[in-house]
């Protein structure tokens, strides 16, 4: 038996008041009496009653709610994002509403409308690769967005250099003296963040007097069987590389994972580097070197930006995180001396 839900008439029945003072102490409670607002929050408590949702929102303009959309949910880096995001609008009392699209930009689009249609009073994204009809219903949509990891005109965004990322990442085989390097990527089309970081290490080669030819470059799923599949491909090659970087540390996992069954010794045979810094990177064996990403603090920056348009009509409307090379024991010098 499903019992009776409590309603607001219940609660003013019980404090004596009116329905209308009861909404009050929902909606305005800085219009109340400090001994009424304590009778009728007293008579609430005791009943057990829970405020409607859209009768807030209603009440107040606001659901406090703010929807985040992810590429995927099953990825380490999201999760730690998505955390921060929850743990940071927690304290100023929103909720997180989470959507994926799973790389799909028409699934993108459908879950703006969704959260919109929800009543979310911000959203967050993630990169700025998307069709300029989604750009439009986000610009039109009349809630702040923020962007997170690359930013757009017209937006909020909380940025890292993805760029600068794929540099130092191919830099620093470079001065281990490596020069046929190699890249496992996810795929690059909707994915802004991956087509910077092999710009980034494209520049360095060229700075360098090298390239990194297409030949060289494996597109796959970003997933620990999509960094064995690209490195063996890569490892394939009449001329392989010496050392391989993996646009992300779950892709650059996947090629120790490969090095090691053929029996290649990392990092003497091959030196491997990856982009993020996730937490298992620094357990491996070898450890891996990476390029540092402050994925945590992408996410309590952007809930703390989001909240500040809310609530004050301002922020700083765009921050750019810093990243550093985090040198572990993937890397050696080419031909051999372990770093």
């Amino acid at each position: 038996m499903v019992a009776r839900k409590v309603k607001l008439s219940d609660v003013a029945r019980r404090a004596g008041v009116s329905p209308a003072t009861v909404s009050r102490a929902i909606s305005q409670p800085d219009l109340l009496s400090a001994a009424t607002l304590k009778r009728v929050r007293a008579a609430a408590q005791a009943l057990g009653y829970v405020p409607d949702g859209a009768a807030r929102a209603l009440a107040s303009g606001r659901s406090m709610t703010i929807g985040a959309i992810v590429p995927t949910l099953d990825s380490t880096i999201f999760a730690r994002f998505l955390q921060s995001l929850q743990s940071t609008l927690a304290r100023d009392g929103y909720q997180l509403l989470v959507a994926s699209h799973e790389m799909n930009p028409a699934a993108e689009t459908e879950a703006v409308r969704m959260l919109l249609a929800r009543g979310a009073d911000g959203l967050i994204l993630v990169g700025a690769d998307r069709p300029r009809s989604t750009l439009d219903l986000l610009r039109t949509g009349g809630v702040p967005v923020v962007l997170t990891w690359c930013g757009a005109p017209d937006f909020a965004c909380v940025t890292v250099d993805n760029e600068r990322a794929g540099y130092l990442a191919a830099q620093h085989l470079l001065d281990l003296g490596h020069t046929r390097i190699g890249m496992v990527t996810g795929r690059l089309s909707f994915n802004d963040r991956q087509r910077a970081r092999l710009a980034g290490a494209r520049q360095a080669m060229r700075k360098a007097g090298r390239e990194i030819p297409d030949w060289r470059v494996n597109e796959q799923d970003l997933s620990l069987a999509g960094g064995r599949i690209g490195c063996a491909a890569l490892l394939q090659l009449d001329t392989p590389p010496t050392g391989i970087i993996g646009t992300i540390d779950l892709l650059a996992i996947g090629c120790l994972q490969e090095a090691r069954a053929r029996r290649l010794t990392v990092p003497t045979d091959l030196s491997i580097v990856g982009i993020d810094d996730v937490d298992m990177s620094a357990y491996l064996t070898p450890s891996l070197t990476t390029v540092h990403i402050p994925t945590g603090r992408i996410g309590q920056t952007a809930a703390a930006m989001v909240v500040s348009l809310l609530e004050n009509g301002e922020a700083r409307t765009h921050v750019d995180l810093p990243i550093e090379l985090v040198v572990r024991r993937s890397t050696a010098r080419a031909g051999g001396e372990a770093r």
